[in-house]
């Protein structure tokens, strides 16, 4: 059994959440995000509730980035989309429990997710 690093992160919508990372899987069919590869992260802004919010990295993300960069983003810079991707939302969305809790990446904001790695330089 592997132990999870819980994570803190203070949003701009003044709450401030604990997560960690649970996993990765391709999207189910059914899903409207599919296909993509769906991490999962578990998120609580008040230690007692505990949710799961799903970052789905479509493909034309990552099309879209190795046509524009010549390159494929590796495994971590995939993850590292997925977790800034998860931050964002918890900047965007005053109170995500009851949202849809599911983020994409796709082709038209992959850039902007991963700019604060500074990739695209």
């Amino acid at each position: 059994m592997s132990i999870r690093r819980m994570k803190t992160y203070t949003a701009q919508t003044g709450y401030v959440y604990q997560y960690y990372f649970v996993g990765k899987r391709d999207a189910l069919p059914g899903d409207p995000h599919a296909p993509a590869t769906e991490y999962v992260f578990d998120v609580t802004p008040d230690r007692r509730t505990m949710y799961a919010v799903s970052v789905f990295l479509r493909p034309d993300a990552l099309d879209a980035w190795a046509l524009t960069y010549g390159r494929s983003l590796t495994d971590a810079e995939q993850y590292a989309a997925a977790k800034l991707r998860l931050l964002e939302g918890l900047d965007e969305i005053e109170n995500l429990a009851v949202s849809e809790r599911s983020l994409a990446i796709d082709a038209n904001n992959i850039e902007s997710v991963l700019a604060s790695l500074g990739l695209t330089e």
